[in-house]
């Protein structure tokens, strides 16, 4: 994998390189500053997660895209257009109204960019984009009808109700463990 000459592999600390890199580098679009922002659903969506959740799921899920840590929160993009997808999936899939701590970002939503090494405490990625290297497909998408990905994603990508399923399991999971101690509602 190969950068464009002049463009760093990975993102810098300073708000402006950043958002040079973000935007060129990239292609991603960015908004405000301080602190520097990207735009959801335009080139990717945000799966947002608590991060003992996030840790769970990237260990039984190791393909995902790129994945970015927000204090407790752990971001993981997926295709655009996934975030309105997300309550009907997680209905479908069973979990509709368990409060889970799982929430996503879509078009016209923003988030903060990660900086490197978390510059100010912000977001760091854990596991950062390739600049050069078109991010789309390494993105979870919805599979939809013949098998076809939603989004553009490719077939080195997880399916997204596959990465739902687990984020899921591993939200209720985490927050039963934080529960531990408490009496049962049928106790």
């Amino acid at each position: 994998m190969t950068t464009a000459p002049g463009r760093p592999r990975t993102v810098p600390a300073d708000e402006r390189a950043a958002r040079d890199w973000y935007e060129h580098g990239l292609g991603w679009p960015t908004a405000g500053g301080p602190p520097l922002e990207l735009l959801t659903g335009v080139r990717f969506d945000v799966l947002e997660l608590p991060a003992a959740a996030g840790l769970a799921v990237l260990r039984r899920v190791p393909d995902t895209g790129p994945v970015a840590l927000h204090g407790t929160r752990m971001r993981l993009l997926v295709a655009p257009g996934s975030a309105q997808e997300l309550p009907e999936l997680l209905r479908w899939l069973e979990w509709g109204g368990v409060p889970l701590g799982l929430s996503a970002l879509g078009a016209g939503g923003r988030t903060a960019a990660p900086l490197a090494r978390g510059a100010g405490g912000g977001p760091v990625w854990l596991r950062p984009p390739v600049p050069g290297r078109e991010v789309e497909p390494t993105l979870p998408a919805a599979t939809v009808r013949g098998g076809t990905r939603a989004g553009g994603a490719g077939a080195s990508a997880p399916d997204l109700v596959r990465l739902l399923g687990t984020a899921a399991t591993e939200c209720h999971r985490a927050r039963l463990l934080r529960g531990r101690g408490q009496p049962f509602a049928f106790s």
